[in-house]
């Protein structure tokens, strides 16, 4: 992620992800882009998360975390499989969609986070900025750097994540896990 987007591009990314969810839940391909129209960093490739809520509560959240294709295709793309594909959550039905706010989170390169000690990695991790992915052989998750809101205490996190990934709570304190890092631009409706 080279540069901030514009309000204008933001807003654009927010408008076209809407379309995309209500095309979605109502069964419908989605709407034809014209590409032409679009900024150059709107066709750079981009990696985003889509996350849906319902009444301040998660209602879907799909995305990639490196980029592979356009960044407002990425998005759209990830605005339909948070309203239809998110395995936590029924598909979103068309009557829902007047109460669903959409929040886009433009990630960065996934970084490798050198660390010793499951200490090391607790003094270093940097709440409310850092989105970790946690690996462990074919095993990995992932928690936007949002997420440190709703869970600030560094242990709980990496234990959340753990959890997430399908193991016990405690293996980052057990075993030296890949853990890598970004950060995200947020903006939502």
């Amino acid at each position: 992620m080279s540069e901030k987007l514009t309000q204008e591009e933001k807003q654009l990314l927010l408008k076209l992800a809407r379309q995309a969810l209500e095309s979605g839940a109502r069964g419908q391909p989605l709407p034809p882009l014209d590409q032409s129209t679009l900024t150059s960093a709107l066709r750079a490739e981009g990696a985003s998360f889509v996350t849906l809520t319902e009444g301040g509560e998660l209602r879907g959240c799909v995305g990639a975390l490196e980029p592979n294709q356009y960044l407002v295709e990425d998005v759209r793309e990830h605005a339909v499989a948070a309203a239809l594909q998110d395995y936590r959550f029924p598909p979103v039905q068309a009557d829902e969609l007047a109460g669903i706010e959409i929040e886009v989170s433009r990630l960065t390169l996934p970084e490798p986070f050198d660390y010793t000690t499951a200490d090391d990695l607790l003094a270093r991790l940097r709440p409310g900025v850092d989105g970790v992915i946690l690996r462990d052989g074919f095993r990995r998750a992932t928690f936007l750097p949002q997420v440190w809101e709703k869970v600030a205490d560094k242990e709980d996190f990496l234990s959340h994540l753990c959890l997430k990934m399908g193991a016990s709570p405690e293996l980052w304190r057990r075993k030296h896990l890949e853990v890598l890092v970004y950060q995200v631009e947020e903006f939502r409706e």
